[in-house]
């Protein structure tokens, strides 16, 4: 497999030149305080040369030695814990954490694209980091000053890591039934009992605490969701003075054997009458777990970008070496026996189809960090609302979409090389195992579908649909005539959209079964035409500048491929859409 190197100039150019992100800073002044496009460039650039010269190398290693558990402990593969270690001095886990309590404070725009390059290096390395700061951003917005002053610095810092505590062997999506129990005890903690699964970092030797966040109920809870909490549940307790002292009630019973992330500990945690602290009020868990929720979606669809991104790399390397066949058109490598299969025009749409959705997912996932940002820093009340309804209505669409076209892009790359994208020692085959997860957990992509049409597009009455519709109409419309040839079709899509999107509103008033039966297809429509504005936006920045770089020319040449080959996918969709709930429901549940 081909070497990762980190793409810093397609990084550079949606940040610089596409989105202008140095103006967006200077508008928000927490921001302005502590990020300016020097600053961003120099965290990638070193972000780049610690992901592809220390972590990449782990990587195939990491996979054929797994995860191991023993009485209770788990040991990560050979080199994770001294690697995690020079992460961690370089303040990667707390790259976009509080500076109050440690962390560098950078935006999510940036964080994201140090995101990409640990999971495009490492997918099962990056899940450690990644809980860690997802947890610290629960506590940061819902903890007390007490728990945030105990517990951020150290997690900041990569001293210790964090779990979140969600699912039990009965309650995946479902949380609202989970069984685990908080009890109340006279000095204002709780003793917290329980099973959980599938906890990504439940325990590990990379660290020398964990901190669980852990969902449970009060003895006098409510019902359903409503009715949880969410506690702090360290590994060790932690004394008055910072020191470690004895250990919680906290053990990890198994971890999963799993097709993929295999250096990554999948863990089945017990909770034994452990002890914990409220996060926020009782009865507030769901909404202290969904500010992590929307940045840890986000995170995921990185993820199915990042495989997609190593994938191509590999590929691409490979395609220009690998000899077979002459192409249709008559000899190109004259002095050797065939010509390198780039030349093939099925290997050209594999590669191309790579391309475009790397790049159009990189400006995508950009473009929602920058939403993200906008709704956490913004002075504007207007403007912060605007941007969190663009949050909940886009960060779906980035989960699901990002890693439906992750597998695709990786399965493009392993079929690319033949039989030897087969063969485990060519590297191709991991990254189709490794990024299957990702269309599974943090939600499953059709619970991500389903939460797109029914709560944020049907749910809003077509409200947060229409910021995004209207944003897209307004460029498309301002633009030049030299940019017609990208916002014709693009304008034709947002039609499409449109359209579909009322079709769906107007159905589902009488007929509950067309939002599910919808919500799939519909959001591959959506994510298709989400990224064709990102790709008309890039070929704006582009177009003019083909004669001075080759780099524009390649981005001018996958822009005018997208809107060709891969744009006009939206068309089977939508009659997909469009035949209705009915046929789904022709078969008796006997008849299966």
């Amino acid at each position: 497999m081909a070497d990762y190197k980190a793409p810093l100039r397609d990084m550079r150019f949606v940040l610089n030149e596409v989105f202008e992100v140095a103006k967006l800073w200077a508008e928000l002044p927490a921001l302005a305080e502590v990020v300016d496009a020097d600053t961003a460039s120099a965290i990638l650039e070193e972000a780049g040369k610690v992901t592809g010269g220390v972590i990449a190398p782990l990587n195939r290693s990491g996979d054929e030695e797994g995860c191991q558990w023993k009485d209770g402990a788990v040991s990560t593969p050979a080199g994770f814990p001294e690697v995690y270690k020079t992460y961690a001095e370089g303040g990667w886990v707390g790259v976009g954490g509080d500076p109050v309590f440690g962390g560098m404070g950078m935006p999510k725009v940036i964080s994201a694209q140090v995101e990409e390059m640990v999971n495009a290096a490492n997918l099962s390395f990056g899940l450690y980091p990644m809980l860690t700061a997802g947890a610290c951003l629960s506590i940061n917005a819902h903890a007390s000053e007490e728990l945030k002053e105990k517990y951020l610095p150290n997690m900041y810092a990569g001293v210790w890591a964090g779990s979140m505590c969600l699912t039990e062997p009965h309650a995946g999506t479902d949380l609202g039934i989970i069984r685990t129990k908080a009890e109340p005890q006279a000095d204002g903690s709780y003793k917290i009992s329980g099973t959980k699964i599938f906890i990504t970092g439940g325990e590990h030797d990379l660290t020398e605490n964990i901190i669980h966040l852990v969902l449970a109920k009060l003895p006098d809870a409510p019902a359903g969701p409503k009715g949880i909490s969410l506690f702090l549940v360290p590994k060790v307790m932690v004394n008055a003075d910072g020191s470690l002292g004895e250990a919680n009630a906290v053990s990890c019973g198994s971890i999963e054997h799993k097709m993929g992330i295999k250096a990554s500990a999948t863990c089945v945690m017990n909770f034994d009458g452990a002890t914990g602290y409220i996060v926020d009020a009782p009865n507030k868990g769901l909404a202290a777990m969904f500010t992590m929720m929307n940045y840890e979606r986000l995170g995921v669809g990185i993820q199915g970008l990042a495989s997609g991104e190593r994938s191509y790399q590999s590929a691409v390397e490979y395609a220009r070496e690998r000899i077979q066949s002459r192409a249709p058109t008559g000899p190109v490598a004259k002095e050797k026996a065939a010509d390198p299969i780039i030349h093939h025009p099925d290997v050209r749409r594999m590669l191309l189809t790579m391309k475009a959705a790397n790049e159009g997912g990189r400006a995508f996932s950009s473009y929602v960090a920058m939403q993200l940002d906008t709704a956490k820093f913004s002075e504007d009340p207007t403007v912060r609302k605007r941007a969190e309804e663009m949050v909940a209505l886009l960060t779906p669409v980035a989960k699901a979409f990002l890693t439906d076209l992750g597998l695709e892009t990786t399965i493009h790359g392993q079929q690319v090389f033949g039989g030897h994208g087969f063969i485990r020692e060519w590297g191709q085959e991991q990254l189709v195992r490794d990024v299957r997860i990702t269309q599974i957990y943090e939600g499953t992509n059709g619970i991500q579908a389903l939460d797109l049409m029914g709560r944020k597009v049907v749910g809003s009455g077509g409200a947060f649909y229409k910021h995004f519709a209207d944003e897209i109409k307004a460029f498309a419309n301002g633009a030049s005539a030299e940019l017609a040839e990208f916002t014709e079709p693009l304008k034709a899509a947002v039609a499409n959209l449109d359209e579909l999107t009322a079709w769906v509103l107007d159905r589902a008033k009488n007929n509950p079964n067309e939002i599910g039966a919808a919500s799939v297809e519909y959001l591959h429509v959506f994510g298709y035409t989400a990224y064709a504005y990102m790709w008309a936006l890039m070929a704006r920045a582009a177009l003019g500048k083909e004669g001075q770089d080759d780099f524009y020319a390649s981005k001018l040449g996958t822009a005018r491929f997208y809107f060709a080959r891969l744009l006009p996918r939206i068309h089977s969709l939508t009659a997909s859409v469009k035949a209705g709930s009915e046929a789904l429901y022709l078969l008796d549940a006997e008849q299966f």
